[in-house]
Protein backbone atom coordinates (compact mmCIF):
# COMPACT_ATOMS: atom_id res chain seq x y z
CA UNK A 1 0.00 0.00 0.00
CA UNK A 2 2.75 2.29 0.97
CA UNK A 3 4.64 2.03 -2.29
CA UNK A 4 1.76 3.65 -4.22
CA UNK A 5 1.73 6.32 -2.13
CA UNK A 6 3.85 9.76 -2.83
CA UNK A 7 5.37 11.54 -0.05
CA UNK A 8 2.77 14.73 -0.94
CA UNK A 9 0.10 12.17 -0.47
CA UNK A 10 1.03 10.67 2.83
CA UNK A 11 1.79 15.24 3.87
CA UNK A 12 -2.07 15.99 2.51
CA UNK A 13 -3.31 12.30 4.27
CA UNK A 14 -1.35 13.53 7.76
CA UNK A 15 -2.71 17.81 7.57
CA UNK A 16 -6.41 15.50 6.88
CA UNK A 17 -5.87 13.60 10.29
CA UNK A 18 -4.70 16.72 11.96
CA UNK A 19 -8.00 17.94 11.63
CA UNK A 20 -9.81 15.20 11.80
CA UNK A 21 -8.63 14.89 15.18
CA UNK A 22 -8.81 18.38 16.31
CA UNK A 23 -12.56 17.95 15.72
CA UNK A 24 -12.40 14.98 17.86
CA UNK A 25 -10.33 16.47 20.76
CA UNK A 26 -13.51 18.74 20.44
CA UNK A 27 -16.44 16.60 20.60
CA UNK A 28 -14.81 13.26 21.06
CA UNK A 29 -16.51 11.58 17.73
CA UNK A 30 -16.69 12.80 14.17
CA UNK A 31 -13.27 11.09 13.00
CA UNK A 32 -15.36 8.65 10.08
CA UNK A 33 -17.28 11.66 8.38
CA UNK A 34 -14.07 13.65 8.04
CA UNK A 35 -11.12 11.10 7.84
CA UNK A 36 -13.38 8.65 5.94
CA UNK A 37 -13.90 10.70 2.81
CA UNK A 38 -10.31 12.12 2.38
CA UNK A 39 -8.12 9.28 2.57
CA UNK A 40 -10.11 6.57 0.50
CA UNK A 41 -8.42 9.24 -2.26
CA UNK A 42 -5.17 7.23 -1.30
CA UNK A 43 -5.78 4.48 0.18
CA UNK A 44 -8.01 1.31 -0.76
CA UNK A 45 -11.57 1.60 0.84
CA UNK A 46 -11.39 -1.73 3.31
CA UNK A 47 -8.25 -0.42 5.00
CA UNK A 48 -9.70 2.87 5.69
CA UNK A 49 -11.86 1.46 8.99
CA UNK A 50 -9.25 -0.41 10.25
CA UNK A 51 -6.91 2.29 10.13
CA UNK A 52 -9.43 4.54 11.79
CA UNK A 53 -9.96 1.85 14.84
CA UNK A 54 -6.21 2.27 16.02
CA UNK A 55 -6.08 5.72 15.43
CA UNK A 56 -9.67 6.49 17.52
CA UNK A 57 -8.58 3.88 20.06
CA UNK A 58 -4.97 5.68 20.45
CA UNK A 59 -7.01 9.17 19.99
CA UNK A 60 -9.60 7.60 22.59
CA UNK A 61 -6.70 7.30 25.26
CA UNK A 62 -4.70 10.14 25.05
CA UNK A 63 -7.87 12.02 26.04
CA UNK A 64 -9.28 9.89 28.54
CA UNK A 65 -5.84 9.50 30.19
CA UNK A 66 -4.98 13.42 30.41
CA UNK A 67 -8.55 14.43 31.96
CA UNK A 68 -9.58 11.07 33.29
CA UNK A 69 -11.11 12.38 36.14
CA UNK A 70 -13.69 14.54 34.35
CA UNK A 71 -15.13 11.35 32.71
CA UNK A 72 -18.99 10.30 34.29
CA UNK A 73 -18.60 6.95 34.77
CA UNK A 74 -22.04 6.33 35.82
CA UNK A 75 -23.07 6.97 32.47
CA UNK A 76 -20.25 5.05 30.52
CA UNK A 77 -21.79 2.26 32.62
CA UNK A 78 -25.13 2.99 31.44
CA UNK A 79 -24.71 3.31 28.04
CA UNK A 80 -21.78 0.49 27.36
CA UNK A 81 -24.26 -2.75 28.20
CA UNK A 82 -26.92 -1.30 25.21
CA UNK A 83 -24.09 -0.57 23.29
CA UNK A 84 -23.30 -4.10 23.01
CA UNK A 85 -26.60 -4.65 22.82
CA UNK A 86 -27.22 -2.73 19.69
CA UNK A 87 -24.17 -4.30 18.41
CA UNK A 88 -25.18 -7.69 18.42
CA UNK A 89 -28.30 -6.67 17.01
CA UNK A 90 -27.24 -4.24 14.39
CA UNK A 91 -24.76 -7.43 13.45
CA UNK A 92 -28.52 -9.42 12.47
CA UNK A 93 -29.67 -6.74 10.84
CA UNK A 94 -26.25 -6.56 8.42
CA UNK A 95 -26.41 -10.19 8.01
CA UNK A 96 -30.43 -10.92 7.63
CA UNK A 97 -31.49 -7.35 6.03
CA UNK A 98 -31.06 -4.32 4.33
CA UNK A 99 -29.11 -1.76 6.20
CA UNK A 100 -29.93 0.94 3.59
CA UNK A 101 -33.23 1.18 4.33
CA UNK A 102 -32.75 2.02 7.55
CA UNK A 103 -30.35 4.73 7.33
CA UNK A 104 -32.41 6.96 5.58
CA UNK A 105 -34.21 7.56 8.78
CA UNK A 106 -31.89 8.21 11.07
CA UNK A 107 -30.28 10.61 8.29
CA UNK A 108 -34.09 12.00 8.68
CA UNK A 109 -33.86 12.16 12.74
CA UNK A 110 -30.55 13.33 13.21
CA UNK A 111 -30.69 16.23 10.35
CA UNK A 112 -33.98 17.36 12.48
CA UNK A 113 -32.94 16.85 15.63
CA UNK A 114 -29.36 19.09 15.10
CA UNK A 115 -31.61 21.54 13.05
CA UNK A 116 -33.66 21.92 16.08
CA UNK A 117 -30.88 22.03 18.94
CA UNK A 118 -29.63 24.84 16.89
CA UNK A 119 -32.48 26.84 16.13
CA UNK A 120 -31.90 28.58 19.61
CA UNK A 121 -35.97 27.64 19.69
CA UNK A 122 -35.86 27.00 23.67
CA UNK A 123 -33.22 26.00 25.77
CA UNK A 124 -32.27 22.25 25.37
CA UNK A 125 -34.22 20.27 28.16
CA UNK A 126 -31.94 17.81 30.27
CA UNK A 127 -32.86 14.36 29.26
CA UNK A 128 -33.85 11.89 31.81
CA UNK A 129 -31.64 8.36 33.14
CA UNK A 130 -34.23 6.89 30.98
CA UNK A 131 -33.36 8.43 27.98
CA UNK A 132 -30.12 6.06 27.93
CA UNK A 133 -31.99 3.16 26.68
CA UNK A 134 -33.08 4.29 23.07
CA UNK A 135 -30.19 6.26 22.70
CA UNK A 136 -27.58 3.31 24.25
CA UNK A 137 -29.20 0.35 21.92
CA UNK A 138 -29.55 2.98 18.38
CA UNK A 139 -26.34 4.19 18.93
CA UNK A 140 -25.29 0.40 19.02
CA UNK A 141 -27.36 -0.60 16.35
CA UNK A 142 -25.70 2.00 13.56
CA UNK A 143 -22.18 1.47 15.04
CA UNK A 144 -22.30 -2.31 14.09
CA UNK A 145 -24.08 -1.07 11.04
CA UNK A 146 -22.10 1.70 9.00
CA UNK A 147 -19.39 2.21 11.81
CA UNK A 148 -21.05 5.79 12.77
CA UNK A 149 -22.86 5.71 16.53
CA UNK A 150 -20.55 8.21 17.74
CA UNK A 151 -22.83 11.38 17.38
CA UNK A 152 -25.80 9.60 18.64
CA UNK A 153 -23.86 8.90 21.91
CA UNK A 154 -23.22 12.64 21.59
CA UNK A 155 -26.76 14.23 21.47
CA UNK A 156 -27.38 11.68 24.80
CA UNK A 157 -24.71 13.18 26.90
CA UNK A 158 -25.02 16.92 25.98
CA UNK A 159 -28.32 16.52 27.52
CA UNK A 160 -27.36 14.99 30.49
CA UNK A 161 -23.96 17.00 31.00
CA UNK A 162 -23.36 20.29 31.92
CA UNK A 163 -19.39 20.48 31.64
CA UNK A 164 -17.56 19.93 28.40
CA UNK A 165 -14.81 18.18 29.30
CA UNK A 166 -17.20 15.71 31.23
CA UNK A 167 -19.30 15.23 27.49
CA UNK A 168 -15.78 15.32 25.51
CA UNK A 169 -13.98 12.63 28.53
CA UNK A 170 -16.85 10.60 28.66
CA UNK A 171 -17.70 10.54 24.96
CA UNK A 172 -14.14 9.23 24.09
CA UNK A 173 -14.63 6.38 27.22
CA UNK A 174 -17.49 5.33 24.97
CA UNK A 175 -15.78 5.76 21.24
CA UNK A 176 -12.92 3.79 23.49
CA UNK A 177 -14.97 0.78 24.28
CA UNK A 178 -16.54 0.75 20.76
CA UNK A 179 -13.21 1.05 18.74
CA UNK A 180 -11.48 -1.54 20.86
CA UNK A 181 -14.52 -3.96 19.74
CA UNK A 182 -13.29 -3.18 16.03
CA UNK A 183 -9.56 -3.56 16.97
CA UNK A 184 -10.57 -7.03 18.56
CA UNK A 185 -12.83 -8.08 15.15
CA UNK A 186 -10.22 -6.96 12.47
CA UNK A 187 -7.37 -8.49 14.39
CA UNK A 188 -9.10 -11.60 14.55
CA UNK A 189 -9.88 -11.46 11.20
CA UNK A 190 -6.06 -10.98 10.42
CA UNK A 191 -6.61 -7.83 8.97
CA UNK A 192 -3.85 -6.18 11.27
CA UNK A 193 -1.30 -8.81 9.44
CA UNK A 194 -0.89 -6.10 6.78
CA UNK A 195 2.18 -4.22 7.61
CA UNK A 196 1.93 -1.70 5.25
CA UNK A 197 -1.38 -0.62 7.38
CA UNK A 198 -0.02 -0.47 10.23
CA UNK A 199 3.44 1.24 8.93
CA UNK A 200 1.19 4.20 7.36
CA UNK A 201 -1.30 4.55 11.10
CA UNK A 202 2.67 5.14 12.86
CA UNK A 203 3.21 7.52 10.30
CA UNK A 204 0.00 8.99 10.84
CA UNK A 205 0.07 9.15 14.85
CA UNK A 206 1.66 12.19 15.27
CA UNK A 207 -0.85 14.05 13.28
CA UNK A 208 -3.39 12.30 15.65
CA UNK A 209 -1.77 13.55 18.60
CA UNK A 210 -1.59 17.08 17.75
CA UNK A 211 -4.79 17.02 16.51
CA UNK A 212 -6.19 16.19 19.55
CA UNK A 213 -4.29 18.04 21.68
CA UNK A 214 -5.19 21.45 19.67
CA UNK A 215 -8.84 20.27 20.08
CA UNK A 216 -8.45 19.60 23.99
CA UNK A 217 -7.09 23.15 24.08
CA UNK A 218 -10.06 24.78 22.10
CA UNK A 219 -12.67 23.03 24.70
CA UNK A 220 -10.86 24.59 27.34
CA UNK A 221 -11.81 27.55 25.83
CA UNK A 222 -15.07 27.31 25.01
CA UNK A 223 -18.19 28.45 26.61
CA UNK A 224 -20.56 25.29 26.63
CA UNK A 225 -23.24 27.37 24.61
CA UNK A 226 -20.25 27.52 21.94
CA UNK A 227 -19.29 24.09 22.45
CA UNK A 228 -22.80 22.61 22.02
CA UNK A 229 -23.26 24.41 18.66
CA UNK A 230 -19.92 22.90 17.27
CA UNK A 231 -21.26 19.56 18.38
CA UNK A 232 -24.42 20.38 16.79
CA UNK A 233 -23.21 21.16 13.94
CA UNK A 234 -20.82 17.67 13.24
CA UNK A 235 -23.84 15.99 14.30
CA UNK A 236 -25.35 17.88 11.50
CA UNK A 237 -22.93 16.88 8.86
CA UNK A 238 -22.64 13.46 10.23
CA UNK A 239 -26.62 13.53 9.37
CA UNK A 240 -26.25 14.98 5.67
CA UNK A 241 -23.29 12.28 5.27
CA UNK A 242 -25.77 9.27 6.18
CA UNK A 243 -28.69 10.77 3.61
CA UNK A 244 -26.21 11.29 1.06
CA UNK A 245 -24.76 7.87 1.27
CA UNK A 246 -28.67 6.30 2.03
CA UNK A 247 -29.34 8.22 -1.48
CA UNK A 248 -26.56 7.22 -3.58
Amino acid sequence: MLEHLHWLDVLIMTAGITVTYVIFGITGFGTALIAGSLLAFFIPVDRIVPMLALLDCSAAVANVARDRHSAVLSEVKRLVPLMILGSLVGAAVLLYSDPQKLLVYLAAFVIAYSLYALSGIKPSAEFTPRAVYPFGFIGGIFSALFGSGGFIYAIYLSGRLKDNSAIRVTQSTIIGFSTLTRIVIFLLAGVYTDLSLLLLTLILLPGMLIGVYIGRRITLALSREHFLKIVNVIVLLSGLSLLVKALA
